[in-house]
């Protein structure tokens, strides 16, 4: 009797061990769905990112097919892929989750009652310490992808180029999804583009300055810990902009925290056309 159920427990335990290695297989690592989403709805006007709220709002309902697939990963599975899938996974999520915060309160932008994501906030705490998804098996908020899972396992600064929360100032937003297989080349690229943003970075040789977002300032342990040999701030302006800034000034950046409504692309043209 003991034999049975002894085997019986096995068959069970491989038959869970076998489900999960079929949902980690199963799992779409393209993120292809969240592509098709941000090639469709994403503007880029004064080489910025918009995103159409609006539009994804009313006709596009495969935002929430995507979060589905990402809160059906069990925090197992997701503890058996590569560190690049697993790194991928969680940028990707943070993004799409923020777009659906946005979405859920698009109303009170419309409105008028909300100009940033800042103001989604409440007394019980800010937007992004809000628990309003499953990710990993759990309730979970924005602050925990970033702060306890990115910055907590990854060395990698240049996530700071790519985790976009949803403002004017904020790097622009991908038209595609992160792959571990060119997630490197991603994260360069993002950080690129970024630096070469001047509302958000410019170097000013005549007086030895780098003007940088604040987000090197909140952030500066992160960009100062060695990864790619980077030790301090200016080692990033003489990587990214080509010239020895080992001994510039830096200065922050205000950040400008409206909301990355394409809707401001009209109110811009119009403003330049007067």
């Amino acid at each position: 009797m003991r034999f049975i159920k002894l085997r019986m427990l096995v068959s069970v335990s491989t038959f869970f061990l076998l489900m999960n290695t079929t949902f980690a297989a199963d799992f779409d690592h393209s993120h292809q769905k969240l592509t098709d989403i941000l090639s469709t709805h994403l503007e880029f006007y004064d080489d910025k990112s918009w995103v159409d709220y609006q539009h994804i709002n009313a006709h596009d309902s495969s935002l929430s097919a995507y979060l589905k697939s990402l809160s059906s990963v069990s925090d197992q599975t997701y503890k058996g892929w590569e560190k690049d899938q697993q790194l991928a996974f969680l940028i990707n999520a943070y993004n799409a989750f923020t777009l659906e915060l946005i979405l859920n309160n698009y109303q009170q932008f419309a409105q008028g009652k909300a100009e940033s994501i800042r103001d989604l906030g409440s007394w019980f705490g800010t937007p992004w310490e809000q628990d309003f998804f499953t990710l990993l098996g759990e309730k979970r908020n924005l602050d925990w992808i970033e702060h306890q899972q990115i910055r907590g396992d990854f060395n990698e600064p240049r996530i700071h180029a790519a985790l976009v929360c949803a403002a004017i100032s904020c790097p622009n937003l991908r038209a595609e999804a992160y792959q571990a297989a060119q997630l490197d080349q991603q994260l360069e690229s993002q950080m690129q583009s970024f630096l070469a943003d001047p509302d958000k970075n410019y170097l000013a040789p005549e007086s030895e300055t780098l003007y940088l977002s604040s987000i090197f300032k909140w952030y500066r342990e992160d960009f100062q810990q060695g990864h790619q040999g980077f030790t301090k701030l200016t080692d990033f302006g003489s990587r990214y902009y080509g010239t020895d800034t080992s001994d510039y000034d830096i200065r922050f950046l205000d950040y400008n925290w409206r909301l990355n409504d394409s809707a401001v692309i009209d109110q811009r043209k119009g403003a330049a056309e007067q």
